[in-house]
């Protein structure tokens, strides 16, 4: 059977969308009546609202709806969580990896639920700090560990092939809250995933 992907958008939206792009083509120049154009206001409309679904989303119901009461009180990090981001000043990706570790204050939470949290402001237009504030505070808020600390770091297209273009730089942000904001805690996790365990 070929691989079939079922997506589904706002119709009016991705029409006012699809409108807005095809203006803003033609204004640059193209012809968007030619054969490979001709397609592209929509695809990119639908583009555009798969990249910033996060604002549909609610990452403190996510984490709630798969949280465990479990007695294990040591750190739990999951690390290398890619991320694919749109900058809000140029509206061009910035991607990278996330690692977040919480140390367990009477509930668990779901490991594939902490990727998704990434996603749901990650897919939103943002800036890298915002994006680590975002991540960090609702763990914090919503799982209420005794420590939670994350850490992003990315590379920025508007940097890269725009501006400076410093092709090989990268952006580390970080945030910690609860027993990562002691130093022995907060140089275990930065131990932890700067190694490799395999």
């Amino acid at each position: 059977m070929p691989y079939r992907q079922f997506e589904e958008y706002n119709i009016q939206v991705t029409e006012d969308v699809k409108n807005s792009f095809e203006s803003i083509i033609n204004k640059l120049g193209e012809d968007t009546t030619r054969e490979g154009i001709v397609k592209t206001p929509e695809r990119a409309a639908k583009a555009m609202q798969f990249l910033t679904s996060g604002y549909e989303m609610d990452a403190g119901a996510i984490l709630k709806g798969a949280m465990f009461k479990e007695d294990y009180d040591d750190m739990v990090i999951v690390k290398n969580i890619e991320l694919y981001s749109l900058c809000e000043h140029h509206m061009l990706p910035f991607f990278g990896k996330a690692h977040i570790a919480y140390i367990p204050n009477g509930h668990i939470v779901g490991l594939s639920k902490l990727p998704r949290i990434v996603d749901v402001f990650a897919r939103r237009l943002q800036v890298q700090e915002r994006l680590t504030h975002d991540i960090l505070e609702c763990i914090n808020d919503t799982l209420k560990p005794k420590g939670v600390a994350v850490v992003i770091e990315a590379a920025h297209m508007c940097m890269m092939m725009r501006g400076v273009q410093k092709q090989n730089s990268t952006t580390t942000t970080s945030g910690f809250r609860g027993q990562f904001e002691k130093q022995e805690t907060r140089n275990e996790f930065l131990k932890l995933i700067s190694s490799d365990l395999s």
